[in-house]
């Protein structure tokens, strides 16, 4: 693929659709290096967060719409009335049941796409955005930002390099946060499987992602998994909590961990506008927008009267084609906030990390050594920084090979995760070749 910019200086052009926290995170890039690249073009159908939005980037009032599809007509106009796209490449970090259309359309003209995960949340959605990325020939790149943060970065180089002997077993763990699995899995966008997808999925396919990154070139071959949602249902509600649907209403509010008003209004109140108070309302919150909100909105809502049904707990096994083996745990009863624990274990030594520092022990030296790898800085470890930048650099130079990565090591991550939720509802130890099997004979027929 040849390189998109032959002058070195000139910025990657960006759409960013879907302006909200993904989106926020991923362009503030184009803000702190605006001679790597630029966003030229938006769509976010709140008013308020697209006019902020739109602002902060300075983006032109002609390209700012409401919704993608009216930014896709105006992108097919431009390019049959000028001969060029608006952009280079699009962000999509819209809702994840529209992933695959959005990623579908811009693909076919032309855009190279950085797709929020999941990729799709649905078997089919995954197999068919495969199938449209390959065909537009695309720079196509999957936030599965884990990858890039300088600390896994740094371990995923002791793993690769061999130094410690083959890996045998990978025990990694994702502690979600009790707070954070309450406001987003409970009352927010990933509370309800119909609207969204299984939390697996949304909260946890770039850990297995990751998994199947460090023990390959192998490939999963069997998968079990058990979980559920154990605590965030009606039943569970403390009796003293008596009829109260609200928080703000609520006459046991000050003892409950899951309170509406600690989690977001007090917050703000003591001048804390991020998140996650930021991202539910529409603009910037203070304290007047987040009380009208906890009064009538969903994340006000008591946790044990919220209609969400995705597991708050779950394991998951992985039996690679190499005979290595790695069980992952997600779960949302934590202190930590997404700061996951990792033990990895070769034949002649162990790595032991929780994503600050990692220690390297030696079993030939008896030697351990700590690193310490840069955080530098935005979300998870400085992955998403980590991310676009190098998913700019790739379309500046049409290389996929910098990401790590491709579309079809993207499905099948996916596919490890959808075969492990299988695993979950049938109570039965799924095999990997066949699912994938399966499941690509049902989409072509």
């Amino acid at each position: 693929m040849a390189p998109i910019k032959s002058d070195s200086t000139e910025p990657i052009t960006l759409v960013i659709i879907g302006c909200g926290q993904r989106g926020t995170n991923y362009a503030q890039y184009a803000l702190d290096q605006p001679q790597k690249c630029k966003v030229v073009a938006i769509a976010e159908p709140r008013p308020n967060t697209r006019e902020l939005f739109a602002k902060a980037h300075n983006v032109d009032k002609t390209l700012v719409f409401n919704t993608w599809q009216d930014l896709l007509k105006a992108s097919i106009e431009t390019t049959e009335t000028v001969g060029r796209r608006l952009a280079d490449a699009v962000v999509v970090a819209v809702q994840d049941q529209m992933h695959r259309e959005v990623v579908e359309a811009f693909a076919a003209q032309g855009y190279h796409v950085l797709c929020e995960k999941p990729m799709a949340t649905s078997l089919e959605d995954c197999i068919l955005m495969e199938k449209a990325v390959k065909n537009a020939n695309i720079i196509f790149g999957m936030g599965h930002v884990l990858r890039y943060s300088p600390y896994n970065r740094a371990m995923t180089e002791v793993v690769k390099s061999g130094s410690l002997g083959e890996l045998i077993n990978a025990v990694h763990v994702e502690p979600v946060g009790y707070f954070h699995f309450a406001h987003s899995y409970v009352r927010g966008n990933w509370a309800k499987e119909h609207a969204s997808s299984f939390s697996l999925m949304t909260k946890s396919c770039h850990d297995i992602d990751i998994l199947c990154h460090w023990l390959s070139p192998a490939v999963p071959t069997r998968v079990s998994s058990f979980g559920s949602l154990q605590h965030f249902r009606k039943e569970k509600k403390p009796k003293t909590a008596g009829t109260a649907t609200r928080c703000l209403s609520c006459p046991i509010e000050r003892e409950c961990p899951y309170s509406a008003k600690k989690i977001y209004l007090e917050p703000v109140s003591q001048g804390d506008d991020g998140w996650p108070a930021s991202t539910i309302v529409d603009g910037i919150p203070d304290i007047e927008n987040i009380t009208e909100h906890l009064r009538t909105g969903p994340y006000g809502k008591c946790v044990y009267e919220s209609d969400n049904d995705v597991c708050d707990n779950q394991v998951v096994n992985i039996e690679f084609s190499s005979g290595a083996t790695a069980s992952f745990t997600m779960v949302a009863y934590t202190s930590l906030i997404c700061d996951r624990q990792t033990r990895l274990h070769f034949t002649h030594g162990e790595i032991i990390g929780d994503m600050c520092t990692f220690t390297v022990t030696d079993f030939r030296t008896g030697q351990s050594t700590v690193h310490r790898p840069k955080n530098e800085g935005g979300g998870h470890g400085g992955g998403d920084l980590g991310l676009i930048r190098t998913f700019v650099e790739a379309v500046r130079t049409g290389n996929q090979e910098l990401l790590g990565t491709d579309i079809g090591e993207v499905l099948k991550s996916h596919l490890t995760v959808f075969a492990a939720e299988n695993s979950r509802r049938e109570g039965k130890v799924v095999d990997c070749a066949e699912f994938e099997k399966v499941v690509r004979a049902q989409t072509s027929a």
